[in-house]
């Protein structure tokens, strides 16, 4: 089974890849490592995504939707 730190890392390295391209939802990153990982737990997933969150890399963008998206001050966002 994932840990939650490579289900973290997996899940910036696919916000950072659709950055500026498309908005990711939660439920959209956790079926995305579902996918590639298999045996990856929601909960799991969700710690995931909390870990992203609260050590600031990701945030939360309220656009018609929740989004997942890089952290304004993050130096993968400029680019």
């Amino acid at each position: 089974m994932a840990s939650t730190e490579e289900l973290a890392e997996a899940m910036y390295a696919m916000v950072k890849e659709y950055h500026g391209k498309r908005n990711l939802k939660a439920m959209d990153l956790i079926k995305a490592m579902k996918e590639k990982f298999g045996d990856a737990d929601k909960a799991e997933c969700k710690k995931a995504i909390r870990v992203l969150i609260d050590g600031g890399r990701c945030t939360y963008s309220y656009v018609g939707g929740s989004y997942i998206v890089l952290h304004p001050d993050n130096p993968d966002a400029k680019k």
